[in-house]
């Protein structure tokens, strides 16, 4: 298995791991699965700044993280809000423990102070992944959103990142990262993979 930034080709396939998400399960909350141009669209936008992570082994895909803008408000400009997914029959093999490690230390490679997982509940899966991190449950809201026939809470954590200076820098841009530092990113997170083995 090798990880590495994602690339608008590999749409189609991040579609396959998501769609399922969207159909079957109120973990996401989109209700229709997006098409591959929508998909692109997202990729490319999440890379003008910010990390798209894959995993793949020799054949598929196995998963994603991102991270993407927390707020329009240029004061939210140090924050990020998460994302992971992982396939279906690919779950509980340390794949999404391997994706974050990697994304949180580019995260703070780039500046950013926090980040934010907004979980769907109850998910007792991504509530174990996002607090063996240190994130810590930070809001709740009642009957939220309605999907699949029931209404559903939603809980958002809160990961802090890096100290929280009195005159931040302004973030990195992913494209400003050098490629070394993405290398060994990645190596600690496939080193993820091993320890959960």
């Amino acid at each position: 298995m090798i990880m590495r930034l994602a690339t608008i080709n590999d749409a189609e396939q991040i579609l396959e791991i998501y769609s399922p998400y969207v159909l079957n399960t109120d973990i996401s909350f989109e209700t229709a699965v997006p098409s591959k141009e929508e998909m692109e669209k997202r990729i490319k936008s999440v890379l003008s700044n910010k990390p798209w992570i894959v995993i793949e082994d020799e054949k598929h895909i196995l998963g994603y993280a991102y991270a993407s803008v927390h707020n329009d408000r240029s004061a939210y400009r140090w924050s990020v809000d998460l994302s992971v997914y992982i396939r279906q029959d690919c779950r509980g093999i340390g794949l999404g423990k391997a994706l974050y490690t990697a994304l949180f230390h580019i995260l703070k490679l780039q500046g950013y102070c926090n980040a934010y997982a907004i979980i769907v509940l109850p998910n007792e899966s991504s509530v174990g992944i996002h607090e063996y991190f240190g994130s810590v449950k930070v809001a709740h809201y009642n009957n939220v959103g309605y999907k699949l026939g029931n209404w559903h809470d939603v809980g958002h954590w809160e990961l802090s990142l890096t100290q929280h200076d009195s005159k931040p820098s302004e973030p990195v841009s992913i494209g400003n990262i050098d490629e070394t530092d993405l290398f060994k990113a990645f190596e600690k997170g496939m080193q993820m993979i091993k320890s959960c083995r």
